[in-house]
């Protein structure tokens, strides 16, 4: 199933990916550091979604209380609650 999320406090205005068989893929950041956000899609692809979860729940940039990271660990709890 595809999801949309929209992020809060972080240069990257959404992140869109799939979740089939709890399993993460096609993670797309729309804007934020390219460079970072391409390999957060990366290194979490085909992973499953409480993994990812607990790797990146909680990561903060700079002073900001959230990150592109947590705002997609973040996205995935919003999407297992649906």
């Amino acid at each position: 199933m595809q999801y949309e999320y929209k992020t809060r406090g972080v240069c990257a205005s959404k992140i869109l990916f799939e979740i089939n068989d709890n399993i993460v893929s096609n993670i797309r950041f729309i804007g934020g550091c390219s460079g970072n956000t391409q390999g957060v899609s990366l290194l979490a692809e085909g992973m499953p979604v409480d993994e990812v979860i607990s790797r990146l729940k909680g990561v903060k940039c700079g002073m900001k209380p959230t990150s592109c990271p947590d705002q997609l660990a973040t996205a995935l709890m919003q999407a297992k609650e649906k």
